[in-house]
């Protein structure tokens, strides 16, 4: 079950308390669903309660009791939590957490997270000459023709041919635009300063100008080079080449990805079943492990990427993209050593579930990069 399907999950709860009598309401368009809180529990939370309280004339942990017992009904659903003020923290049965996602993404490719379809709107950017600012135009742009909206993009200047032909920068108008022109966005950034970041090549010239907020100075070193786990470049292109590895090695071994429950990644013995006295739990009943863990926050991370794109479209800021796939990297690495059978051991459906996620995960990074403007290498 995605996030989106979640949704909707909530939505026809809210409308069965409705028919029946249990709520007085409109139902509404949209309910949001994230990952829980300081506090919360679970897969994923909603405040639908607290929006529903006031129409409602109830107070919002009423509303959360009523809608408790018809999500606890839901298909794909093992728990319903009320948390806090009137939160609903949702369990999802073991595996729906990340099948339906790693399926959405892994159909979608590396357009997952984008726009259906044009939305009609049209955004003009403008940048002053300075590098920085035409790199940082060229990646909003990007994001947001991601997201369905047309882009026309200026310069004040023909910018320097480096920029175009080393940093992969384009722009459409040159000149400063006409004081009747409608430029909806003139885009700022901080200054690079005197370095050269085509020095540093495209990818790592990219990195450099736009992982830092609008309003931070980028640092243009040759540490965006460094291949090495301090380069959080480096981190984000190795765990993508990491993923496409895994795929051709599980080929190799006669199995390919199939979504499905990544089971706990590690040691799967008793000890990953402890309760809180470290007794053996049910094997039944898996307790929260550090592998489940990672697995959680890569499930967040993914099920994200769709309202980070749209976010970074909305506010011209590419750095928020460039943040979240580093989030993506760094939540992905530590399931590589889980993927593929050790041993004599067979392939089992475990792994391929493994190898599902890890694909996806390949295909978040791949597109993000790409979006950035940057290449996402299958070998490093």
């Amino acid at each position: 079950m995605t996030p989106v399907e979640l949704s909707r999950t909530v939505l026809r709860a809210v409308r069965r308390a409705v028919d029946d009598g249990e709520l007085r309401v409109d139902v509404p368009g949209r309910a949001v669903v994230t990952a829980p809180g300081p506090g919360g529990c679970g897969d994923y939370a909603t405040n639908i309660a607290l929006q529903l309280a006031r129409p409602a004339g109830q107070p919002p942990k009423r509303v959360a009791e009523v809608l408790r017992p018809y999500l606890l009904g839901a298909v794909g659903v093992s728990e319903v939590v009320v948390t806090g003020p009137g939160f609903l923290n949702i369990s999802l049965r073991r595996g729906e957490a990340s099948a339906g996602l790693v399926r959405e993404i892994l159909r979608s490719g590396a357009r997952y997270g984008y726009a259906d379809r044009p939305t009609g709107e049209v955004v003009r950017l403008h940048a002053p000459h300075e590098v920085r600012a035409v790199v940082f135009m060229d990646a909003a742009a990007r994001v947001l023709r991601s997201q369905g909206v047309l882009v026309r993009t200026g310069c004040a200047a023909r910018p320097e041919p480096e920029w175009c032909e080393v940093l992969g920068a384009e722009v459409d108008v040159y000149g400063m635009p006409e004081p009747s022109a409608p430029v909806e966005v003139d885009v700022r950034p901080v200054p690079a300063g005197p370095e050269d970041p085509a020095a540093l090549g495209r990818d790592a010239g990219r990195w450099a100008l736009l992982r830092p907020a609008a309003h931070d100075r980028p640092r243009i070193t040759g540490e965006h080079l460094a291949q090495r786990e301090g380069n959080p470049l480096f981190r984000v292109r190795y765990a993508h080449a990491r993923a496409r590895a895994l795929s051709r090695n599980a080929a190799d071994l006669g199995f390919d990805a199939h979504p499905g429950d990544p089971g706990f990644p590690g040691d799967l013995g008793e000890t990953a079943y402890r309760d809180e006295r470290g007794d053996p739990g049910d094997p039944g009943e898996p307790r929260d492990t550090g592998a489940a863990q990672d697995l959680r926050v890569l499930g967040f991370a993914l099920a994200d990427h769709p309202r980070v794109l749209a976010a970074a479209a909305t506010h011209r800021a590419p750095d928020r993209l460039a943040r979240h796939l580093l989030v993506v990297a760094d939540a992905v690495t530590p399931l590589f050593p889980t993927v593929l059978p050790r041993g004599e051991e067979k392939p089992s459906a475990a792994h391929r579930a493994r190898l599902a996620l890890a694909e996806a995960a390949g295909v978040v990074l791949a597109g993000g990069l790409s979006l950035l403007g940057i290449d996402a290498p299958d070998h490093l």
